[in-house]
């Protein structure tokens, strides 16, 4: 593995953060049950982020239609400032 850009490694074709080397690194140390455990936990993660990834892009023109009426109602002034604390 060479670095790429000082914080990127190859692994094969697919770079890989130092970071993330190092948790693989620090994984392997585990016993087998506990690596698969930890695997199974890291692609549901992975498999959840797919799903939202998904849903924001199906909902795309929902998500343009409800900007809009913001806008329009902000416009209209009909809405009213946050008051954050």
């Amino acid at each position: 593995m060479g670095l790429v850009d000082g914080t990127i490694e190859k692994l094969g074709d697919m770079p890989i953060t130092t970071l993330l080397e190092r948790a693989f690194s620090e994984a392997a140390k585990l016993p087998p049950a506990e690596q698969d455990l930890l695997a199974a936990r890291l692609l549901a993660e992975l498999d959840k982020e797919d799903e939202f990834d998904q849903a924001i892009a199906a909902s795309g023109d929902k998500l343009a239609r409800l900007a809009r009426e913001a806008l329009a109602e902000y416009r209209a002034g009909l809405t009213q400032e946050l008051e954050l604390n």
